[in-house]
């Protein structure tokens, strides 16, 4: 069964999906590429991925969560994928680039470097915001940009991690 509920947030309402009683979806309320929901998906905001997520978003936002312990399916082309798997590598309190996450991707494609601008359209297609923390990748310059969910909420989530030295907004 296919299940859905709302969260509040401190930067805003989040939309959540379980599929298979894993969290399938995450995205804060008319981000940039948030899916539209399909008539068949049950408002269950009592199921337990939905407990546990309510729970860690809550100790993560007030500081004292840095890993997210819940059951994830993800759904994407296996680039997205290996994106995705990528960005579950970044600690909290540190950042990456679009670029070094592309060089990253070559030593598991024969060498071939995907361009930073492929690697930017994967990393905004994240299904699930926050807990795979696509908030932490910046600009090559070191700038705050392309986040689905809008800079101001990259910015405090990074601020939130303690990101030292917190780089501009373009």
């Amino acid at each position: 069964m296919k299940r859905k509920c709302s969260i509040p947030t401190p930067l805003g309402e989040m939309n959540a999906m379980v599929e298979q009683d894993a969290l399938c979806g995450l995205w804060f309320a008319g981000q940039k590429y948030e899916p539209v929901i399909a008539p068949d998906w049950v408002e269950d905001p009592d199921h337990s991925v939905f407990v546990a997520l309510r729970g860690q978003l809550d100790t993560y936002f007030a500081g004292k969560l840095r890993v997210f312990d819940l059951p994830v399916t993800l759904r994407g082309t296996p680039f997205q994928m290996a994106v995705w798997a990528l960005l579950r590598n970044i600690p909290a309190g540190a950042t990456t680039t679009y670029g070094s996450l592309a060089r990253q991707l070559a030593e598991c494609r024969e060498g071939r470097i995907p361009s930073a601008q492929a690697v930017g359209g994967a990393v905004g297609h994240n299904p699930v915001s926050i807990i795979i923390p696509c908030h932490r990748v910046v600009g090559a310059n070191g700038s705050l940009t392309g986040y689905a969910g809008g800079l101001d909420r990259k910015a405090a989530l990074l601020t939130l991690e303690k990101v030292e030295n917190l780089p501009p907004r373009i």
